[in-house]
């Protein structure tokens, strides 16, 4: 009876690990503009959200956001180009992949990043750090806090 129960417990674990490394990532759902705000940092349960105003050109500023994503490890265009002035990238853990959308948008002078998780309720501040990291490498094309 022991060794059963361990099997299915093994076999469930071995699921959720397929699962949330196979589950398909649906572009249309998760590929959604952002709620614009005045700038700040908007941290909510699973996910950040950080808004700043640019000092360069949007296309500038998209282009240099599109390099920065790109150089993430794991971390790969979902939807959009940086020409729309929407993108959204997809970044899994190293170990367990979990999945992290992180969508980038300019509203009229405004940058919005919002990176959220799919699975679970906490991200342990993997998507704030991811966020902060890329507007630190923006450097001046964005208004600091």
């Amino acid at each position: 009876m022991f060794t059963r129960t361990v099997a299915v417990i093994i076999l469930l674990l071995i699921g959720t690990i397929a699962y949330v490394r196979l589950a398909p990532s649906p572009a249309e759902r998760w590929h959604v503009s952002p709620t614009p705000a005045g700038p700040g940092d908007y941290p909510e349960a699973g996910g950040f959200r950080a808004v700043r105003r640019i000092t360069a050109p949007r296309d500038e500023v998209m282009a240099a956001v599109e390099q920065i994503a790109k150089a993430t490890p794991r971390t790969h265009l979902l939807a959009g180009r940086a020409a729309a002035g929407m993108m959204t990238f997809l970044t899994r853990s190293r170990i367990m992949g979990f999945p992290d959308y992180t969508t980038i948008a300019i509203v009229d002078d405004t940058l919005i990043i919002y990176g959220r998780l799919r699975f679970g309720w906490s991200d342990v501040g993997v998507n704030r750090a991811r966020v902060e990291s890329w507007l630190d490498a923006l450097g001046p094309l964005t208004e600091p806090l």
